[in-house]
Parts: structure tokens; C-alpha cells; sequence
């Protein structure tokens, strides 16, 4: 089971379904947990009758909100405490250190940073890391209109003292491109759709997938999206 985890105070729920989609489609049995302090998952994934915690489905991907720790959807699932999940990948979206340290997201496959370069997601961000017990190697994925250099020496500033290993390579995502938009028309029909979401949009998209698969090539993630397009 691999375990990736996406860390940050910017709003990333949304990536990482639109990821786990990709991987569904793949054949990829995935879990997604919300365990950020907003629970934003809640809102904008459908579920019957939703409790305080609970697993629901959306389009094959399972979600989780509401647990403390991988231990704690083990007892809901009704697993025995040595038992792994039964997921190829699980996709974790943490805002906080408690969730780092919970999940043990120092022992992911991979941990990605998820910001934009407004002074609240970059901060409060990095507050997530501010008490690492140990160095954490970490992929930013950053959110803006144009990126410019001068905003990634700015976050490479800011993390100056913190137990971080940034890698050298970078995903970027488009902001003010109408994929919001898109996003939020598919939150109110209920559907993961990709058909009118932006080609760097889903360039980054297909790029972020073939770096948490790690086995599958870029060509054949492509087809995949370009599959899923024709059935939304």
C-alpha cells in the first residue's frame, strides 16, 4: 500500500480527487482521507446519511472523514489492528502537524507541498512543519497565474531553518485559467468531471499521476484522461 501524503494550508481537496480518479480508472484501489481541520470533503462529496466519521464512495473512490489515524478506519472497517488496508494507494490531505504525525507521513512513498504564493497558504503552511522531529524530503506543487522565480526563492526563504529536502523538480498548477469554475460546476452536479478543466490543468494532473504511480507512463495517463473526458 502506498502512502502519499499532500500537506499544506491550501485548499487541496479537490486535486487529490481529481488524482484519485485517475487512479481508479487505472484499476488502482484508492482511499481518500480529509484529515484537515475544515473537512471540506464533507461538503463536496455526496454521502448518505454523513456521521462524525465515516467511508463513503464517489465514482470507485473511497473517502474517509473524520479519523484520527489509519488505526481508527481500521476499527470502523472492522480490521484487526495488524491488518493493512486493502488499497493499492491512500491519497492523505493534512493541514496540521497533529495529521502529519498521525498518519506517520514521514514513512509516505512521497509527500507533496501544496501552496499558492498568498502569505497565509505559505505560512501557515510551513507552521505544519515548524516541529518535524526529523528531515522530510518533499515535491512542491504551486498554485498561481505566472510563476515567476522570485516567488519560489521567496518559499525557498521562508523554509530556511526547517528539517525540509525540497526536490529539484516542480508542478506547477494554473490559477485564474476558469478551472475553478469548472470545479465548482462538478461539485454541484456531483461528478468528477474533466472535460472543460484547462490542458495545463491536466497536464499537471497526468504528471502528478505518473509520479505517484511510478509504473505507468505518461502516454498511457493521457489516454486515461482523455477516457474519462468522453464519459462526462
Amino acid at each position: 500500500m502506498k502512502k502519499i501524503g499532500f500537506i499544506g494550508a491550501y485548499d487541496k481537496i479537490d486535486l487529490i480527487i481529481y488524482i484519485a480518479r485517475i487512479l481508479t480508472v487505472l484499476k488502482k484501489r484508492v482511499l481518500v482521507i480529509d484529515s484537515t481541520m475544515m473537512q471540506k470533503a464533507k461538503y463536496v462529496v455526496p454521502a448518505m446519511n454523513p456521521t462524525l466519521k465515516y467511508v463513503t464512495d464517489f465514482e470507485d473512490i473511497d473517502i474517509a472523514v473524520g479519523f484520527e489515524n489509519i488505526e481508527d478506519i481500521r476499527r470502523y472497517l472492522g480490521m484487526g489492528e495488524e491488518k493493512e488496508l486493502e488499497y493499492d494507494i491512500v491519497l492523505i490531505d493534512v493541514d496540521s502537524i497533529k495529521g502529519f504525525k498521525n498518519y506517520e507521513l514521514q514513512d509516505a512513498q512521497k509527500n507533496y507541498f501544496v501552496t499558492s504564493f498568498d502569505n497565509y497558504s505559505l505560512k501557515k503552511g510551513l507552521e505544519i512543519l515548524s516541529n518535524l522531529e526529523g528531515t522530510v524530503s518533499l515535491t512542491k506543487i504551486l498554485y498561481a497565474k505566472n510563476i515567476l522565480k522570485e516567488e519560489d526563492d521567496y518559499l525557498n526563504f521562508l523554509s530556511l531553518g526547517y528539517k525540509i529536502v525540497w526536490n529539484e523538480y516542480k508542478i506547477y498548477f494554473p490559477i485564474e485559467n476558469g478551472d475553478l469554475s469548472v470545479i465548482y460546476e462538478n461539485q454541484r452536479v456531483e461528478k468528477i468531471r474533466f472535460k472543460k478543466l484547462s490542458v495545463q490543468y491536466k497536464d499537471s494532473l497526468a504528471y502528478l499521476a505518473e509520479e505517484i504511480l511510478g509504473d505507468v507512463s505518461e502516454n498511457i495517463i493521457r489516454k486515461t484522461i482523455k477516457f474519462i473526458e468522453k464519459g462526462a
